[in-house]
């Protein structure tokens, strides 16, 4: 989208920076060179470097900038991907990108800013263990560190933005945690953090109008036997169920699936994720309990990310390409939660927090057990559809362009099984300043 790369290309040739090799970023370098791209990632604890490097997850590990970055080019010549954890703090790798004139293309931070004075981030200057130390003996000191990094950190983006880069905000508090810290500048409006950033959420650029618009977002399955057999089978049949010539989600999506086991994704359970949509969930889910059934493999259990279409309500991230004003409701992460109670999900979760931190979101969550029964079945057909189109029928009430035509689409295609979506009727805005001058 941003680079001008055709839908059936990848990102070789092209430097992604960012930083957090921790629990969920630990999957940035492995991501960056899924894509072709070569990464480069910082990260101030020497242990989740050695972590991620023991899993395959990281190619290369550095100790020093200039090698990073001279790395970096030797592969971006040859076109070939790669990935390479930085030890050592973001805003330093950044500092020396803007003096020596060094081209990011695409730029992103994946720290944990919503613990940000817990010890989420790391002031520049110190090592991590004087990090630690410092945390504990002088909290306040910390936090004062904390803010001027952050500082640090916004104008070294903000430097490399002029020149080009594009920075997304990685849904981990970060543009909130540097207002926080007294950078009033990066408000939209210049005044108060209620209508974002100046830069965007990538669920506002990427995840909301390509993905959770048209209902696509995080359908995860545990094969519950423990046996990498049964994710083999599950993944195989998961691909059978996905049409990749549909729209490029699907192919994306498609290639993902039949790679992952060539990519080697699984550090634990014997578990999977994979973006559909609410057909291809069902059709994938409806699928894994034949299969259940049949005795081709042991139960699963279904479930998702919050991070999706209607799981989640986040003004800071989930719903911030939501434009009505309903972006600060809690109602739809609610209405998921009390819709899959009542068709019958196995576990069912209203919970606070989540990515950008406790006060800041409220996720609906589910998890459904594929025994291989007919009741599992009804329960799937009915429950499934709900969880994901009513956040679809969300934004689409608030406007959003892909959303209107989804529901569109829905409703012309389901219209015999009941399950129809009320569509917006689009007031004419020349119209209305009419009849208010009136």
């Amino acid at each position: 989208m941003k680079l001008g790369v055709p839908a059936d290309g990848d990102l070789r040739g092209h430097l992604f920076v960012s930083s957090g090799l921790g629990g969920m970023s630990g999957a940035q370098p492995k991501a960056a060179e899924i894509a072709g791209a070569v990464g480069i990632i910082a990260e101030v604890d020497a242990s989740r470097i050695e972590t991620r490097h023991s899993q395959g997850w990281v190619r290369h590990v550095v100790e020093d900038i200039p090698e990073a970055f001279r790395l970096a080019n030797e592969y971006i010549e040859k076109a070939e991907p790669a990935s390479i954890a930085y030890h050592g703090n973001i805003v330093d790798l950044l500092e020396y990108a803007v003096k020596h004139n060094i081209g990011i293309e695409l730029l992103s931070d994946q720290t944990s800013c919503h613990a940000v004075y817990e010890g989420g981030y790391c002031p520049a200057g110190i090592t991590f263990e004087e990090r630690t130390r410092l945390l504990h003996d002088d909290p306040a000191e910390f936090r004062r560190r904390v803010d001027d990094t952050l500082r640090r950190h916004f104008h070294a983006i903000k430097a490399l933005v002029a020149r080009g880069t594009y920075f997304f905000d990685y849904g981990n508090s970060f543009m909130k945690a540097i207002y926080d810290a007294g950078v009033k500048e990066i408000s939209r409006n210049g005044i108060d953090e209620k209508d974002g950033f100046i830069w965007p959420s990538y669920v506002e650029d990427i995840m909301g109008p390509m993905l959770f618009d048209y209902g696509y977002g995080p359908f995860r399955w545990v094969c519950l036997s423990g046996k990498h057999d049964d994710l083999v089978a599950t993944d195989r049949a998961a691909m059978e169920c996905i049409d990749p010539d549909r729209r490029g989600q699907d192919r994306d999506n498609y290639n993902w699936i039949r790679d992952a086991e060539r990519n080697a994704l699984v550090v634990g359970t014997q578990a999977r994720i994979l973006y559909q949509d609410a057909m291809g969930r069902l059709k994938i889910a409806l699928r894994f309990n034949e299969m259940v059934r049949r005795g081709e493999v042991g139960p699963i259990m279904l479930g998702r990310d919050h991070h999706d279409v209607s799981g989640t309500d986040s003004p800071f991230r989930e719903t911030s390409n939501i434009k009505d004003g309903s972006n600060v409701m809690a109602d739809m992460a609610v209405q998921c939660f009390a819709g899959n109670c009542a068709r019958g999900m196995s576990l069912v979760a209203l919970h606070n927090g989540g990515g950008v931190g406790i006060g800041k979101a409220i996720n609906g969550g589910f998890g459904m057990v594929c025994d291989g029964s007919e009741r599992v079945d009804r329960i799937l057909r009915d429950a499934m559809l709900w969880d994901v189109m009513g956040g679809v029928a969300r934004r689409s009430w608030a406007r959003n362009e892909n959303a209107l035509s989804t529901v569109r689409e829905w409703n012309d295609t389901q219209a015999s099984s009941g399950f129809m979506i009320t569509e917006p009727f689009l007031a004419s805005d020349t119209l209305l300043r009419s009849l208010l001058e009136k």
